[in-house]
């Protein structure tokens, strides 16, 4: 009998509600889940595809020592031996974890708790370093806790919305979604956006501010004071619940008109139009992502869009506040277990001797850490330089998404023992690693996690544990206790490890921490099991409130906000030799470092390769042609990508996603070429304002490929590699000269001897066209140009699904594009439905002149809504071509 689980999707920090339906035959399908607050029944486009990323292709299913299958007994052995051994021989401090923001709370507490408690080190960092540290830094200095005031509905309640750094409508779709529809439904309410690239986003702005790279700081120090001396200042709230705004005032006063637009680089009417548009409006809510924490100045721009808050009194009130958007799934419990190296549990602070001495004491621990770890940067110079001797990695894939990510590689590789804890057998960081343990995936855990707004859902299973998968917390329990930790460490399920979470949050506590969720720290396995999602802080005598701050009550001593008087950060890090900007990112169909989304067809069909974007004046000036190949490089390393010539790119600046790595490309990891830059405060890498330099690559071959099976054993001097329904597509290149690539397609793309190709090859124009067949199953299809190959790319994928009984048809095949009657979708727009740019057009071209009337007629945009910004631009551009 089919069965439905509810559950959380395991992408950003939006936490959307998922229920997974398991039929008997074992078919997994989602939908979103209608009752929970935070989507309301909406997915994006990864969140729909989650159960085409649940198969058992690649997984890591047993424990590995030495690359070779072992057992549970002897891989915790050897790990509980091997960081008991670099604690004794060189103190608690050679030893590390680097864990992540897809664990849930249950693994990130016992992790925490073995490592500041037991192990007495703060050598416990994570990926969350990389993306909201700047926020949690801002947050502490601020309110005196890692607090984010407000909720969703804030962006739904508010007059005016400010997204700085974030491109909402990719990174976090379902909160544009609720925004978008808000503002369908109150169309007087504004819309800001900030960003120096005009992105998805800016479709729903009223107003765009190409604001210069980190030029935030300025931003908002310039709006500071211009609030300071109009109508909107809140003089009660200032004087009844703030300190410092003399000195925040008179840092913000002291830059000049000439400064702050040289500084930001925006018109001054539009400077001067934000400035009214916050004066006026007190409904006002400025959300922000990683545009404003990934900066060596992240943490003073968190300060400077909370000054202006805390100037107007216009946070923790309905529709007003700052607004944290968080990028992962469960950074903020992470952040909540103490799971950053210089944090403790339940938001204590490690620098404070009498939270640390609690912690203690409700641990009854042998030890306590006395001082913050290593920050993600600075562990892995450690790491490097030999400090730390032993390093377990979970849940993230650092040798692909750490700022100078080759210097990263090296430092793993040459440490004397590590341990990742993964779910595939084979990433850029496995592959390093002494000891594999197999975990579980989405699916398969059980635990919780926290959104962005604060609220604690469930994970719950729903498939088979494959193989000996094993839960992290499990793992790490299992190592605390062969390290002599037996009693502290007697977790059976994370249901009692959630209660002593819950029970800590409340210890000596009575309303001085934020974080207190007291009220669930009885709850019994039943009831964990079926807990619904709710909001902290949830005490245990009740109070619980969806806001903080609208009457003070600060977390800083004397319960006062504190304004930080900032001073503008020199921002431009070019120079001749390396004269552009990169600014690095996420796009829409892909997480992280693709280990999960890059099993997915659907997501993969929508931009299927790393790219730079790259203004059109710029690659002028460059030599730069529009889909060829060029190479960025800075100091620390180089990335080869396809150019993506754009006006929506700011003159001066290149944008390259950070996901593809080398399981899915050759040579495109760019956060390889990100410098080691930090946040002095945070220890935040700033990965979206760095030098480089760009130039063409010079190919002899442009390749494209289709294949039943997976392309191995590629030499090409590039490859980037997607899944496709029914087998594999591939863009390549080679800079030299090559002649047999029928050879070339047998020895990459497992054609076997007896399968002769049809097709052509062309001397004069160095074009060849090949397909092999097996029966009327196509089998691999390959076209190589001296120029980017002009191919029907989806229409090409299609046929390795289709039947090919008809032998005159298959020429068509080599030609690389359908026969008359047969239309080519063109590049694919919408994920959900497979829709692409050529039908949408069609559409257009046949009286559909609205998103919803290419809805209707396509069903383009009407499930998760992620690409209606794309298919209004692409309605703009066929209206404007139309009317010249």
């Amino acid at each position: 009998m089919p069965t439905e689980t509810k559950t959380t999707c395991p992408y950003c920090g939006v936490g959307c509600g998922v229920i997974a339906k398991l039929d008997d035959s074992g078919t997994v399908s989602v939908r979103g889940d209608p009752d929970h607050p935070a989507n309301f029944g909406r997915l994006c486009s990864k969140g729909s595809a989650l159960a085409e990323t649940i198969d058992l292709d690649g997984r890591l299913l047993y424990p590995e020592i030495g690359g070779e299958r072992s057992n549970w007994n002897a891989a915790l052995d050897l790990v509980a031996s091997k960081f008991s051994e670099a604690i004794a021989e060189h103190g608690p401090n050679a030893v590390a974890f680097y864990v992540s923001g897809q664990l849930l709370t249950e693994d990130y507490y016992v992790a925490n708790k073995l490592m500041k408690g037991f192990i007495g080190s703060g050598n416990i960092d994570t990926n969350s370093r990389l993306c909201m540290s700047s926020s949690v830094a801002g947050h502490r200095r601020a309110f005196g806790s890692d607090t984010v005031p407000g909720a969703y509905e804030d962006l739904e309640l508010a007059d005016l919305v400010i997204l700085t750094g974030s491109n909402l409508a990719w990174c976090h779709p379902v909160l544009y979604q609720r925004l978008s529809a808000a503002k369908a439904a109150r169309p007087g309410m504004k819309i800001v956006v900030i960003d120096p690239r005009r992105t998805m986003t800016s479709d729903i702005a009223d107003l765009h501010l190409a604001i210069r790279p980190d030029g935030d700081v300025a931003l908002f120090t310039g709006l500071l004071a211009h609030i300071a001396t109009s109508p909107a200042i809140d003089q009660n709230y200032i004087g009844a619940h703030t300190a410092g705004f003399g000195e925040a005032f008179a840092a913000a006063s002291s830059v000049s008109w000439d400064t702050l637009l040289e500084r930001t680089g925006l018109p001054a009417m539009q400077l001067r139009e934000f400035f009214r548009l916050f004066e006026t409006t007190e409904r006002a809510v400025t959300c922000y992502s990683q545009g404003v924490n990934q900066s060596s100045s992240g943490t003073d721009k968190v300060n400077a869009i909370i000054n202006c808050h805390l100037a107007t009194g216009r946070i923790g009130r309905a529709g007003m506040g700052p607004f944290s958007l968080t990028g992962q799934p469960n950074a903020m419990g992470g952040r909540e277990v103490g799971g950053l190296a210089n944090m403790l549990a339940a938001h204590m602070a490690i620098e404070n001797a009498a939270d640390r001495d609690r912690v203690q004491r409700f641990w009854s621990s042998p030890v306590i850490a006395q001082k913050p770890g290593l920050k993600a940067v600075d562990m892995f110079r450690a790491v490097a330089d030999g400090r730390i001797k032993a390093l377990w990695i979970m849940a993230t894939n650092p040798v692909v998404s750490m700022p100078d990510a080759d210097a990263v590689e090296a430092a793993i590789a040459a440490c004397p023992f590590v341990v990742v804890s993964d779910v595939l057998q084979e990433t850029d960081t496995t592959r390093h690693a002494d000891v594999l343990l197999p975990s579980l995936g989405w699916g398969e855990k059980d635990g919780t996690v926290t959104n962005s707004e604060r609220r604690i859902s469930r994970q719950r299973p729903f498939l088979t544990v494959p193989g000996e998968a094993k839960p992290d917390w499990w793992q790490l329990a299992q190592v605390a206790r062969r390290m002599g930790h037996t009693s502290a460490f007697g977790f059976e399920n994370p249901a009692t490890i959630f209660a002593e979470h819950a029970a800590l949050s409340a210890f000596e506590n009575a309303g001085t921490r934020d974080f207190d969720i007291g009220a669930h720290a009885d709850l019994d396995p039943d009831a964990y099991d079926s807990q619904p999602p709710f909001q902290w802080p949830a005490p245990s005598g009740g109070g619980n409130t969806p806001r903080f701050f609208s009457q003070g009550g600060f977390f800083h001593g004397d319960r006062r906000a504190r304004f930080i008087a900032i001073e503008l950060p020199e921002t431009d890090r070019t120079s001749s030799d390396y004269p552009l900007t990169l600014n690095t990112g996420r796009i829409r169909d892909q997480w992280h470092t693709m280990t999960r989304t890059g099993k997915s067809a659907r997501l993969s069909a929508h931009i299927a390769e790393p790219f730079a974007e790259i203004h059109p004046r710029d690659a002028i000036e460059l030599g730069v042609r529009s889909a060829g190949l060029v190479q960025l490089e800075s100091p620390h390393g180089t990335a080869v990508v396809r150019a993506l010539v754009t006006g929506r790119q700011a003159r001066g600046s290149v944008f390259v996603p950070m996901h593809w790595n080398d399981q899915f490309a050759a040579r495109s990891r760019i956060d390889a070429v990100v410098a080691p830059v930090v946040d002095p405060l945070s220890g935040q890498p700033a990965s979206k304002n760095v030098a480089v330099k760009l130039q063409p690559v010079k190919v002899q071959h442009y390749g494209f490929a289709v294949s039943v099976e997976k392309p191995h054993g590629l030499d090409c001097d590039y490859w980037a590699l997607a899944k496709a329904d029914g087998g594999w597509r591939l863009e390549f290149a080679a800079c030299d000269s090559m002649q047999d690539w029928t050879g070339w397609c047998r020895a990459h793309l497992g054609i076997p001897i007896e399968a002769e190709p049809i097709g052509y090859t062309d001397g004069a124009t160095g074009e060849t066209r090949l397909a092999f067949f097996d029966g009327s199953r196509l089998l691999a299809a390959l076209f190589i140009a001296a120029e980017p190959v002009a191919v029907a790319r989806a229409w090409a994928i299609q046929q390795l699904v289709a039947s090919h009984d008809d032998l005159r048809k298959r020429f068509a095949i080599a030609a690389g594009r359908p026969g008359a009657g047969k239309p080519d979708p063109g590049a694919t727009v919408c994920s959900c439905f497979g829709v692409g740019v050529n039908q949408i057009i069609g559409a257009i071209r046949g009286g559909c002149h609205s998103v919803e009337a290419v809805g209707k007629e396509l069903n383009a945009g009407t499930n998760c809504g992620s690409c209606r910004a794309e298919i209004r631009t692409i309605i703009d551009g066929c209206l404007a071509a139309a009317a010249e």
